[in-house]
């Protein structure tokens, strides 16, 4: 509780309508990104960056439970991943926002776009051919998407 005078800190306003581009420092991840990044400023739109992790599952002698693994040390890699690559493509004054969530990728990346109400969602393309025979995000992505999806080659 705060006085009448005194503000209650306030978490950092999530981005709106913006370009969702998904993240794993892949070869085409990284195209997806900076794609992404010429779409955000061409449309004057945030760029929501997100990198998903699996749940990675471990055995503890009785089951096999989760392992829950730092958001934090997620989010530090991924801010020095996009220092890395995109200086040179990113214009001065695009909002960049980064997200590092947990959990199948597809259905991660769904529910960010949807919770912020993306104007798109960018991706990069398979690169091994299993995927194109079991499935992957971005066939997923295309039928289940509540926004229009970019699937950068």
């Amino acid at each position: 509780m705060t006085d009448e005078g005194e503000r209650a800190p306030r978490a950092p306003a999530a981005p709106a309508h913006p370009v969702v581009v998904g993240y794993d420092g892949s070869t085409a991840s990284r195209r997806a990104l900076a794609w992404a990044a010429g779409l955000a400023r061409r449309t004057e739109r945030p760029l929501l960056v997100a990198y998903i992790t699996p749940v990675p599952m471990a055995y503890d002698g009785t089951a096999v439970v989760p392992v829950m693994e730092g958001e934090a040390e997620a989010l530090a890699w991924l801010r020095t991943e996009l220092a890395d690559t995109l200086p040179a493509s990113a214009p001065a004054g695009l909002g960049i926002h980064v997200a590092a969530c947990t959990g199948d990728a597809a259905r991660e990346l769904a529910r960010l776009a949807e919770e912020h109400q993306a104007d798109a969602l960018v991706l990069g393309a398979p690169e091994h051919r299993l995927h194109h025979l079991v499935g992957s995000v971005p066939v997923w992505m295309a039928r289940h998407a509540h926004c229009p999806l970019v699937i950068v080659p």
